[in-house]
């Protein structure tokens, strides 16, 4: 309880802060999946008070995203192509049994493979992640990416803004830039989003200016989620309780509980660096399975932790889980009391903070030290970049797979030069190779180059003592060479092995039964 209400000051207002960058990524990732715009307010709202109360990570916050929204929306439109509305049942079976799965995998303590996710594949996510969130600001700034140029007036009718109204967008997006970076200068006691945004609405109102609003992003909800029962009739809109059904929504639900759980992952290891502390991943993946089953009960869609806002929180004061909590509370009760003046807000003040987000969220240390850090470093790095801002949508889950591939490959390498082999001739007739190193199916050839198979002398010693045989290839080399040897006349005694090499020759069965550890 300490822990809840150390920094009730701080906590407070960057939950508040918090909740207005919130709201038009929810929307919007609502938009991505296929649903109305309330179903990713309520997830955001559903997922927030969750996860402050049973995750494993204070101060991060949890929402829809964009990585598991892309996901949703092949089943959505075949949900709909089955019947009407049936698009949000199922996603809302698919958010239950994504909270399943990510519940197993807490137990089965899959956040211990995070380890072997390098630096190099962390800072490419985030720098992807901070350019796909500048990316996304784009249009409300006038400018398509599909065209090339900024928007022309044939494309007024959309709710984007057009014409005379972008010199003044982009006006009060500086202005909003300048308050946000120069008032931490003269004062931090009130976070300076949160002045952005007051004083950006304040002169948009006054001045009524015709510009884009949150209110242009589409409707907000008109009251609190409530319990929905997904499974019943067809009639109803309901999905049976059956296997047809949890077959239809397997592999999306399979999918958002992995690719949501990476990108939280990554979060909280950038949250525990940026805050010198360490937390249980194993428990905040059950606490995000938790979150999406209340979620997906009370018709919000699934989602993980966000890298920017979480980011946000943390550099606004955030420290314990009462910041999280009040995201969620002040999320819904700004939508629901406050609708009015939220949807004055103007989009320029958002976009605004959204940038301020992407560089918070960018590796910017990492960029600084591209030239001095090693080869391997960068290009691990810029394979997880080049991935997920190539794909076609973009997809984060793949360019840290692509990156982890990458750096997996140049650290086989790296260990298979390891391996040295080191001749000593004890007479005419004897001779000694000492082998010390890593023996797997990388470093075999290095292994065998080591030895020359053409000389034959009567006595050959392979001393393995600081050397491991790790897998079937190493096994097999060294059957290999001892048959070459062998059959050049030589006899081949191999010393040293350590017992679980032994072990690896009993099981696959290994013709060198002069072997010895």
């Amino acid at each position: 309880m300490r822990q809840w209400f150390s920094q009730p000051g701080p906590e407070l207002l960057s939950g508040l802060v918090v909740a207005f960058a919130m709201i038009p990524e929810a929307i919007a990732f609502s938009g991505i999946a296929g649903v109305d715009p309330q179903v990713g307010l309520f997830g955001a709202f559903c997922l927030s008070i969750t996860i402050a109360l049973v995750g494993g990570r204070s101060a991060m916050i949890t929402s829809a995203t964009g990585s598991t929204a892309l996901l949703m929306t092949g089943l959505v439109a075949s949900g709909n192509a089955r019947g009407e509305g049936l698009g949000l049942t199922y996603l809302l079976v698919a958010g239950l049994l994504t909270g399943v799965f990510q519940v197993l995998w807490g137990y089965l303590r899959l956040a211990d493979q995070m380890r072997f996710v390098p630096q190099g594949v962390l800072s490419g996510f985030v720098n992807a992640l901070a350019l796909l969130i500048v990316q996304a600001q784009l249009p409300q700034l006038g400018i398509s990416l599909h065209y090339g140029e900024i928007q022309s007036v044939e494309h007024s009718s959309s709710l984007l803004p057009h014409g005379s109204q972008l010199p003044l967008i982009w006006l009060l997006v500086v202005l909003g830039l300048v308050i946000i970076y120069g008032l931490p200068r003269l004062t931090k006691v009130i976070p300076a989003q949160l002045v952005a945004i007051v004083a950006l609405t304040a002169i948009s109102v006054g001045l009524k200016l015709n510009i884009p609003t949150v209110q242009s992003l589409g409707k907000l909800p008109e009251g609190l989620p409530f319990l929905q029962q997904p499974f019943g009739a067809l009639a109803d809109g309901r999905v049976p309780f059956n296997m047809e059904t949890f077959g239809f929504v397997l592999p999306t639900a399979l999918a958002i509980s992995l690719v949501g759980l990476m990108e939280t992952f990554l979060t909280q290891d950038i949250l525990d660096e940026r805050t010198d502390t360490n937390s249980n991943k194993n428990v905040e993946a059950r606490g995000q399975g938790i979150a999406n089953i209340v979620s997906s009960l009370f018709g919000g869609m699934a989602g993980c932790a966000l890298v920017g806002q979480s980011v946000m929180n943390i550099e606004n004061g955030g420290r314990g889980r009462l910041s999280t909590l009040f995201s969620g509370v002040s999320l819904m009760a700004m939508i629901l009391l406050g609708r009015p003046w939220l949807e004055q807000i103007p989009m320029a003040a958002l976009v605004a903070v959204m940038i301020s987000i992407a560089v918070s969220t960018a590796d910017m240390a990492g960029l600084r030290q591209l030239l001095r850090i090693p080869k391997s470093d960068t290009a691990v790095m810029l394979m997880t970049f080049a991935v997920t801002m190539l794909t076609t949508p973009h997809n984060l889950a793949l360019g840290v797979i692509a990156g982890v591939a990458l750096a997996a490959i140049l650290f086989s390498r790296k260990v298979a030069k390891v391996i040295r082999v080191e001749v000593e001739q004890i007479s005419p007739e004897e001779r000694r190779y000492v082998v010390s190193g890593q023996l797997f199916f990388v470093s075999k050839v290095y292994f065998l180059q080591g030895f020359d198979v053409h000389d034959h002398p009567a006595r050959i010693i392979i001393d393995l003592s600081d050397a491991h045989i790790w897998d079937q290839t190493g096994v097999s080399a060294l059957n290999q060479l001892i048959r070459k040897l062998e059959k050049g006349g030589s006899e081949v005694r191999v010393e040293g092995l350590n017992q679980e090499s032994l072990n690896l020759f009993e099981r696959i069965g290994s013709q060198a039964e002069n072997a010895h550890g």
